[in-house]
């Protein structure tokens, strides 16, 4: 390769982990539990956590630069006050009184022109798990940045 194309192809690969860190400064700052861990199938940085009583789950960048978070056995009311506050109650059909109010069941939303996923199963039991795929950085942000809020309030209460 020409020493100005391999010196390009590094420029872009610098600034490309930068946009990593970044991306991971945004999801922590968002979401303080969050801590780095080894990679998963996104094939990019990939961020855990796990907090007994508000759940457990992941946050990760795949190599197109989309974001991704799973979670596990989050609390419905939290995550129903957090996906409220994003989108507004039934935008995935759970009913007016969103998913703190919805019954069990599994509710999905794929988006054709951005190819995003989002499922949520609502669980027996108060609890809920959901994924958001494969969507902007900055979405996954405001979505964890939401749910910290409303788990801290429901810590206080």
């Amino acid at each position: 390769m020409r020493p100005h194309v391999t010196q390009a192809l590094d420029n872009w690969r610098m600034t490309w982990d930068d946009q990593q860190l970044a991306a991971q400064e945004a999801f922590t700052a968002a979401f303080p539990a969050l801590t780095p861990a080894d990679r998963c199938q996104c094939f990019g940085p990939t961020l855990r956590w796990n907090k007994p009583g508000e759940g457990s789950g992941k946050a990760c960048l795949d190599d197109h630069g989309r974001a991704t978070i799973e979670c596990e056995d989050v609390p419905k009311e939290a995550l129903g006050q957090a996906m409220a506050e994003v989108w507004g109650a039934n935008w995935f059909d759970e009913g007016p009184g969103g998913f703190a109010q919805a019954e069990p069941g599994q509710y999905s939303y794929e988006d054709e022109q951005t190819y995003a996923e989002y499922y949520v199963d609502v669980l027996d039991g108060g609890l809920t798990s959901f994924a958001i795929s494969y969507v902007k950085i900055d979405d996954i942000v405001t979505i964890l940045d939401a749910l910290e809020r409303s788990l801290a309030e429901h810590r206080t209460a």
